[in-house]
Formats: structure tokens, C-alpha cells, sequence
């Protein structure tokens, strides 16, 4: 009873040094790991480099290929690029083995001894800890994490072979390991455990410590690696539950490569076997003798299927043909919530997709002002109702990501796309407000008189400013840009109170009907409530980067006090002089 707790303690260390381990990497890459995963798009033998790099890095294939398989659910990457990557992902889990091979170091030479997990682990363990607590910058801090995280998995594989040593004379347990020499069970064995524990790196891991019974022969270790290889597809397949055809392939790829590579290799191993009669089947492994057959193994199927891999795409398609057109509804795949770095790029990106859709409808509302048709109203209409999806899918995301531990700038930027996505909405909806004043003038054939549309053109033209200036500020993410929005909405606003000033005294003479001057008083409220929108959308730009949160106060210090402000002001007056 006390080696198997002995045995469980030491995996749940293993698992949660290897967990500590990843998200320390990760946060100490800032995402950029995942981004340029995203951003492999030129070739199949650049995606398997970047694959394999990747999960080398961050000790897990499981990751990798998730992570692919969401970037091919959300369009980013096509499937013909992350055929490489999930190759490369394969190969690039083997180097967690070759780390804990090192458990398995046997000497008594300063550098073997260097070597050991027994020594390095707690001097690792102490560094880590002492950059965790004692030091401010972030970076220093998930490195220490990652040291932290690498010393708790060297002292679980350890309590782990530890734990085992005693079956080493154990009759029973050598007839059970003589079960797993059979190919077919030991497959099934390595599948089974590897889908249980969700990783691949730990079920090896797992196997290195049973090795040090000195009971695990070539003939049981062969196909149990083999098998876990296959079992680490099980968290790709459940991973594209409910996604799109193109991650379905995806994941598709993952489970053809490992299955057919890895038993093409088994059976041409025992095909070899059978002939040459391998005299060395029945002597034991170490941790080492592991880590070599798992390379060798995963190092062979990407010799045969890169260059292959055409054909393994179009195996996918013959599995999943293309029949029914699939939904084009904006979405945020929940996958790279587990990746918040991912996931928060992929929000800013929609962000700015949204952004410029609803610039585009109010230049098009314009258009249609002046010329009103049908068609145009229609497609702004649509336009808009997609912009509110962009809202809502935004909005349900940001709220989850937020939930997770982002970095300063990741969660700066969530703050920014929060606060903006509302003001982008009702943008759209004020061109949908025009695109009615239009249809209703087209409908009843009045028109504005030559001096209003001169007085129009002059706020619609600063309108097309500020609204365009917002944009290229929040997309680039420019703060100088940004500072000169304020001063241009405070000439629109002045220049719409004129407006409406010069308006009823029209009215007064007779110069205008009732009729009209409601249409021109509309089309001015929504020019003025257009521009307070990109005054919210730049003010929290500024306030987010000055880190100050009080919009009123702000306002008032700036546009009293600051001298660029008034600078600006009294350009914009005289460029949107009124005739």
C-alpha cells in the first residue's frame, strides 16, 4: 500500500511540476511561442522546424497540436501548413525523455554526479523560490517558476522509481511486464494509460521509472511507447468536439500520422525481428535506452510522412468531405483560453476587424446620403447586424479570458477592447440612423437646401476625421494619434450647435419646413453622438497607458491645461471653418 502512494504522490509531483513547468514558459515567452505558430503560413517543412521548436519548449504535444487545431478551427492557419506543425509536435515531445533520462544516470564521476536530479533539483528548487518571492519584474518571476516547476518533476520522477524499485524482485510483477511483450497488448496498455493521464511526456515518464526495476525489456517497451504515442492523440480528438470540418482534418492528421507512421514502424520492426532474430529483445532498458527508442520511433515516421504529406491531407478530406457549407458567424475558439496570450491576440484581432467595419458603414452612409439606394442600405444593414455579433461573441470571451492570469499587457489590452467594443457597436448603429434619414428623404423627395449642404459637408468631413483617426489610433495602438481626437469632437460639437442655431433661424424665415428640420436635427445628433464615441474609444487608450481612470477629471485637465490640446483645437477650427 505505501509504494503505490508512494508511486501517486510522485506522479501528481511529476504532473504538477510538468503543468508549473509549461505556464511558466509560456508567460515568460509572452505568447510569442504560440504566435509564431499562428504566423507559419510559407511551408510544411518551416511549420514542422516551428512545431518541433515549440513543443520543446513548452514540454507538450498535446498543447501544440490543440493549439494548431484551434488556429485551423478560426481560419488562421490552413491545413495543408499544420500537416507540418503537428509532425514537428510529434517529434518535439521527445526531448521531455531525453530530461528525464537523466534519472536514470548511473556513476560516480563530478559530472554524472552534477547531473543528477538528487543534486541539481533542490539547488534548482531553492533558485526558483527565491526569484518567485524576491523579485519584482514579471519575467524574473515565471522564471523562477519554470525552475521551480522542472525541480518538482525531476522529485516526482525520482519518488517514482523509487517507489517501483522493490517489484525489481517481484515474480509476480515480471509476469505481468511479460503480458506487454505481446505487441497487441502492449499498444493497447500504452494507448490506454496515455488517453487516461492526458500526456504523452508523463506516460513515458511513467515507463522510465518502471525501468528501473531493471524488468523492463525491449520486447515490453517497444510497444508500449509506441502505443503512447497513439494515445497522445486522444486530447487533439477531444479537443475538436464541436468544431468546424477544417479542425476536425486537423485533428484527423495527428491521429493518421501516429496510428499508421507508428504501426508501420511496429511492424516492420517485428518483420526485422522475425528475420534477423534481435538477440537484444529480452535485455532491460534504462531511462536512456527509453528516451532513444521514443526519438527513434518518432524520428522515423517524420522521415516517411513529410514528405508525404499531401497525402495525408487529402486522407483527411477523403475522411471528411466537403458537402454542406459551414457557418461564417464571427467566433473566438475557447480553445486558447488555455493559451491566454493566443487568446487575447485573436480578441484584438476580431477588435480590429470590428473596428473597421464600423467605419466602413458610416462612409458608406454618407455615400448612401447622397444618393440613396436600396442595395447599399441593405448591405449596411447586414453589416451591421454582423457587428453585433462581433459584440456579443467579444463581450461572452473578454469576460472568460479575464477570469484567467493574464500578463500586464494582455490584460491592458482586454481592459482596451472592453471598454471600446460598446462604443463600436453604437457606431454602427448611428450609420443604420442615417441610412434611415436617407431612405425617408429618397421616399418623400425632399432634399436639404445648397447652403445646408455646404454647412453638412463640412461636419460630415470632420465626422470622416475623427472617425478615421479613431481607428488607425485604436488599431496601432497609437496615443499621440489618439490625443487628437478630443479636440476635433469639440469642434464637431461646436459646429453642430451652430448648425442647429443656423437651422432655426431658417425655420423662423421660412426658409425650411418643419418636415426637413427634423431629418437635419437627426443627422446632427447622430454626427455628435458618432464623435463622443471616439472620444470614449480614445480616452480610454490614454487613461489605460497613463494607467489614470477618471474620465471626467481627465477630460478637464486636458482641456484646460494642456497645450496641445488648445493647439489642436484652434487648427481643427480653422480647417472646419463654417462657410
Amino acid at each position: 500500500m505505501e509504494m503505490v502512494l508512494n508511486l501517486v504522490a510522485g506522479l501528481a509531483l511529476f504532473l504538477f511540476g510538468m503543468n508549473t513547468m509549461g505556464d511558466g514558459l509560456e508567460k515568460l515567452s509572452g505568447g510569442k511561442l504560440e504566435k509564431l505558430l499562428e504566423k507559419i503560413t510559407s511551408s510544411t517543412f518551416k511549420g514542422f522546424l516551428v512545431g518541433t521548436l515549440v513543443t520543446a519548449l513548452i514540454q507538450s504535444s498535446s498543447a501544440t497540436t490543440v493549439m494548431v487545431v484551434g488556429f485551423v478551427n478560426s481560419g488562421i492557419m490552413k491545413l495543408s501548413r499544420a500537416v507540418g506543425v503537428i509532425m514537428g509536435a510529434n517529434l518535439g515531445t521527445t526531448v521531455t525523455a531525453w530530461l528525464l533520462s537523466l534519472s536514470g544516470l548511473k556513476g560516480d564521476s563530478i559530472l554524472v554526479s552534477l547531473l543528477k536530479p538528487s543534486t541539481f533539483s533542490p539547488v534548482l528548487a531553492i533558485l526558483g523560490i527565491g526569484l518567485v518571492m524576491f523579485c519584482k519584474n514579471q519575467k524574473k518571476k515565471d522564471a523562477g517558476s519554470i525552475l521551480i516547476g522542472f525541480a518538482v518533476l525531476m522529485i516526482g520522477m525520482s519518488m517514482m522509481s523509487e517507489a517501483v524499485e522493490p517489484l525489481a524482485d517481484n515474480p509476480d510483477f515480471k509476469k505481468v511486464l511479460l503480458m506487454f511483450s505481446n505487441p497487441f497488448l502492449g499498444v493497447l496498455v500504452g494507448i490506454a494509460f496515455t488517453a487516461i493521464i492526458q500526456s504523452s511526456s508523463a506516460s513515458i515518464g511513467i515507463l522510465q521509472a518502471f525501468s528501473a526495476t531493471g524488468s523492463v525489456t525491449y520486447a515490453i517497451a517497444v510497444p508500449i511507447i509506441l502505443g503512447q504515442n497513439i494515445g497522445a492523440c486522444v486530447p487533439t480528438l477531444i479537443s475538436c468536439i464541436g468544431a468546424k470540418k477544417s479542425a476536425k482534418r486537423a485533428a484527423l492528421v495527428h491521429l493518421y500520422f501516429n496510428v499508421i507512421g507508428k504501426t508501420s514502424i511496429l511492424i516492420i520492426f517485428y518483420i526485422l525481428n522475425a528475420v534477423l532474430d534481435f538477440q537484444f529483445m529480452n535485455d532491460a532498458v534504462n531511462p536512456v535506452v527509453i528516451a532513444i527508442i521514443h526519438t527513434v520511433f518518432s524520428v522515423a515516421a517524420t522521415a516517411i510522412f513529410l514528405p508525404l504529406s499531401k497525402w495525408l491531407e487529402k486522407l483527411t478530406y477523403l475522411t471528411i468531405p466537403d458537402k454542406d457549407h459551414e457557418d461564417d458567424t464571427p467566433f473566438l475558439d475557447e480553445r486558447f483560453l488555455n493559451t491566454p496570450a493566443v487568446a487575447t491576440s485573436q480578441c484584438n484581432n476580431m477588435c480590429n476587424r470590428m473596428a473597421l467595419l464600423s467605419e466602413d458603414t458610416i462612409n458608406d452612409a454618407f455615400a448612401v446620403l447622397a444618393g440613396y439606394s436600396e442595395e447599399a442600405a441593405d448591405k449596411i444593414r447586414e453589416t451591421e447586424k454582423k457587428i453585433d455579433v462581433y459584440e456579443d461573441v467579444l463581450g461572452t470571451y473578454l469576460v472568460k479570458l479575464c477570469s484567467k492570469n493574464l500578463s500586464p499587457k494582455d490584460s491592458a489590452l482586454a481592459s482596451k477592447m472592453l471598454h471600446s467594443i460598446g462604443d463600436f457597436e453604437r457606431i454602427s448603429d448611428h450609420a443604420v440612423n442615417i441610412v434611415f434619414v436617407a431612405k425617408e428623404m429618397y421616399e418623400k423627395e425632399i432634399y436639404f437646401s445648397e447652403k445646408a449642404v455646404r454647412e453638412l459637408d463640412v461636419v460630415i468631413c470632420a465626422l470622416i476625421e475623427i472617425l478615421d483617426n479613431t481607428t488607425r489610433a485604436y488599431i496601432n495602438n497609437d496615443i499621440e494619434l489618439a490625443k487628437k481626437i478630443e479636440p476635433l469632437e469639440q469642434v464637431i460639437d461646436k459646429i453642430a450647435n451652430e448648425l442647429k442655431l443656423r437651422h432655426i433661424k431658417r425655420l423662423r424665415e421660412g426658409r425650411c419646413t418643419i418636415e426637413l428640420g427634423f431629418i437635419f436635427s437627426d443627422l446632427l445628433n447622430d454626427i455628435e453622438r458618432i464623435s463622443d464615441h471616439c472620444s470614449n474609444i480614445a480616452v480610454c487608450m490614454i487613461e489605460l497607458k497613463e494607467e489614470s481612470f477618471g474620465t471626467h477629471e481627465y477630460l478637464y485637465e486636458y482641456k484646460h491645461n494642456d497645450e496641445a490640446f488648445k493647439n489642436d483645437y484652434k487648427q481643427y477650427k480653422v480647417k472646419y471653418a463654417l462657410p
